[in-house]
């Protein structure tokens, strides 16, 4: 046990205000009390020394006053947060401080895909961080111990307690501090025996009946641990059974229902995929916010666990080198390069931009992508939902001490001449290379047997890569979601674009069984540009394809893989539509086997951190602010240059000569017409998300989607606050 230093601020609305002496410490109490009967087994013998007049006295006498921030219940992450509160309000007080305690709604995407709430999800960051600021300003906390969750909760509380931190040295008060405890990770669901056999009865009846791509992408579905994305591969692919007779209605809902309620662990939890979610806990991790402790846990975290926790407080408390936005941008391209290193999820592109934004410094898309590419980043995550390499694995592997999280993946890339900011400051009260020094369970090499995090890299590549175009200024592309051969498959290709006005006509039109059918016999791609497509794509085909007709050509380029297809989903973006996730679309193309070789997705929304494959987002700009993406139209052929990150939209007249043209200037100016009816579709369509929600007035998805204002007051260098950097070896860091 330790003792907090009280907190050195001249102001104390406390001292100062008698009002919040009066209604404050029946609030704390109710709280330890509550935290008392919780952990009754654990406290026998404890006697409360929590008195109405010892609250007062921390209270008038400026003791730590620190909010445990916790998230609403309707979310499994935060099912079991009520035992977290307990365990930390019981430590606070025993150290000096002076708990609370309030929760934010927490929006999971999950719940939300596909349909109407998936148009508040990205405002939802913005939101928590306002509530956050709000609740802690009008009740003067110093600190925060924060129960982290999924989604958009992390890096709106992120946002939020650095937003603080630079307000309160804004105002010379004493430095914010916080540490985050990540929800422990919720276990995969497993298909119950009898059900698995059922479906592949169905599977066996698919190929009888002849349509085998069915009864392959069934048994791809079956091959994944059970968890929500995976009930929307089942989804699509029962869908297109039904549609094709090898299934009822009933038989359809039944296997639905079956597979949802075999799906979540009763202790909730932040779900097994290498999602948003566990996304954020590596990225809030190599922020240095989350002490090792409780980093990676496959339960909720012990009193002991919780103990190591809260007393590194005691170092934190009046240091400005502790303070939450400095240890932030000490440590951004710690953050920055673990995020890559790990497979993060795109969304986290905005919301690192939107932290350090919210910390008031200097931050954009183009700034994340020079540390990305200082240094190569190696692909050191060996990471499979379907060869027992889940996240819950990983927890397990923490857990049983053989590795230590992201300590271990930071001396990895340390180790692979990866520069690490060692002398950055974290929330243990010590620097990364005080927390190196211990070696043991650090090397990767101390999971032996199906390891997660490697030493040796299966690439030499690894992230999220920022690209550009003609018609565009930025976009992004999770390399690390593509297999090689998959983007071999992609790269310096030409492709047809599908246009879709919205996501819902995208989901509809995708999960037609016939829909390449009905492309050819709409004859929607131009025949010269398709001979075009087959001589550049696969030029070794050529012979054997130009002379084919039509319908010939069609079939035998999409056999082959030569057809390409770049499905557009344009009007998502954050001021259009609150940019909304692509995962459903990208994971109907991905269980669709003939549709995975052909397709890739591109979008002004976003994509859930669990999408994988040719799936390009946050496209500004957007189609609602005059972006290139409001003006294309099915058949028009984009070049897509992956590795060299590059899209462009080609001359089609140039492309069946022979020539590689890239125009787009023109196209604006013929298509205007075009472009004014879509916006005005856009605006129509706007208007099915509450007005008090919308995104305007925010900055675009480059710039992290914050509120202007934000935005406009970030101002400082995150560069004069940041160690030196050091790609020192551990054991030149032991000597």
């Amino acid at each position: 046990m330790v003792k907090f230093p009280n907190i050195e601020n001249k102001v104390n609305p406390y001292r100062d205000n008698v009002q919040g002496k009066a209604n404050e410490p029946i609030c704390v109490a109710g709280l330890l009390d509550r935290s008392k009967q919780i952990l009754h087994s654990e406290m026998k013998g404890v006697q409360p020394d929590w008195s109405l007049e010892e609250i007062y006295d921390r209270l008038h006498h400026n003791a730590p006053r620190i909010a445990i921030i916790g998230g609403s219940q309707d979310h499994p992450a935060h099912i079991m947060d009520f035992q977290t509160t307990a365990r930390a309000a019981i430590r606070i007080w025993q150290n000096g401080g002076v708990p609370f305690q309030f929760a934010t709604p927490v929006m999971c995407d999950g719940t939300a895909q596909s349909n109407q709430g998936m148009s508040y999800s990205l405002q939802s960051r913005n939101a928590v961080a306002q509530m956050v600021v709000n609740q802690i300003e009008a009740h003067s906390y110093h600190g925060a111990f924060v129960i982290q969750g999924c989604d958009k909760q992390p890096l709106g509380v992120v946002s939020a307690l650095a937003h603080l931190d630079r307000i309160r040295r804004y105002r010379n008060e004493a430095p914010f501090f916080a540490t985050f405890a990540p929800a422990h990770v919720l276990k995969g669901g497993t298909i119950p025996g009898d059900l698995f056999t059922e479906l592949e009865e169905v599977a066996l009846l698919a190929e009888r009946q002849g349509v085998e791509d069915i009864a392959f992408d069934l048994r791809d579905a079956l091959s994944y641990i059970l968890q929500c994305s995976s009930n929307t591969a089942f989804q699509g692919v029962l869908e297109r059974a039904k549609d094709r007779g090898i299934i009822s209605e009933q038989q359809h809902e039944y296997y639905e229902k079956r597979l949802a309620v075999a799906t979540c662990d009763g202790h909730g939890g932040v779900c097994a995929f290498n999602g948003t979610g566990n996304s954020s806990r590596h990225l809030v991790a190599g922020m240095g916010l989350v002490h090792p402790a409780v980093e990676l846990l496959t339960a909720p975290p012990t009193q002991e666990e919780i103990n190591e926790v809260i007393d590194s407080f005691s170092v934190m408390i009046n240091n400005p080198a502790f303070g939450t936005a400095n240890i932030m941008a000490a440590n951004i391209k710690n953050a920055i390069r673990i995020h890559s290193a790990s497979g993060g999820s795109t969304n986290l592109m905005m919301h690192i931009v939107a932290a350090m934004l919210y910390g008031g410094y200097k931050f954009d898309l183009w700034e994340y992508d020079k540390i990305h590419n200082e240094a190569p980043i190696p692909d050191l995550f060996n990471y499979s939902l379907t060869e027992d390499r889940d996240i819950y694995t990983l927890a397990m592997q923490c857990c049983s001490g053989k590795i230590k999280g992201m300590e271990t993946l930071f001396y990895e890339l340390l180790e692979n001449g990866v520069p690490m900011v060692i002398d950055a400051p974290t929330v243990t009260g010590t620097t990364w290379k005080e927390r190196l020094i211990h070696k043991q369970g650090l090397p990767a090499a101390g999971v032996e047997n199906n390891p997660i995090i490697l030493s040796k890299p299966r690439r030499s590549f690894s992230g999220v890569d920022v690209l550009k175009g003609n018609f565009f200024e930025s976009a992004v592309v999770k390399i690390s979601g593509m297999t090689t051969p998959q983007l071999d498959n992609f790269d310096q290709k030409a492709s047809f674009i599908l246009f879709y006005d919205d996501e819902h006509s995208a989901n509809e039109g995708l999960l037609e069984e016939d829909l390449l059918d009905k492309l050819k016999h709409n004859r929607s791609f131009n025949l010269q540009t398709m001979q075009a497509m087959l001589k550049h794509n696969a030029p070794e085909l050529f012979d054997e394809g130009s002379d084919l007709d039509y319908d010939q050509l069609f079939d035998f380029m999409a056999d082959k893989g030569a057809l390409k297809i770049s499905v557009i989903v344009s009007g998502q973006g954050p001021e259009a539509f609150g940019m909304p996730e692509m995962f459903t679309p990208m994971q109907h193309i991905n269980a669709n086997r003939k549709l995975k070789r052909l397709a890739t997705l591109i979008s002004d929304g976003r994509y859930s951190g669990v999408t994988y494959g040719a799936a390009i987002g946050h496209m500004t700009p957007e189609a609602k602010n005059g972006g290139g993406i409001l003006y294309l139209k099915t058949g028009d052929v984009l070049y897509l240059r992956l590795r060299n990150k590059r899209i462009d939209f080609l001359s089609e007249e140039e492309f069946q000569k022979g020539n590689l043209s890239f125009q787009f200037d023109e196209i604006k100016n013929v298509r205007k017409e075009l472009g004014e009816k879509r916006l005005q579709s856009i605006r129509k369509r706007q208007r099915r998300v509450a007005p008090s929600n919308r995104l305007s007035g925010h900055t675009d998805a480059a710039n992290g989607v914050v509120p202007l204002p934000v935005a406009e007051e970030a101002e400082y260098d995150y560069k004069v606050n940041s160690a030196d950097l050091s790609s020192t070896k551990l054991q030149d860091i032991q000597n």
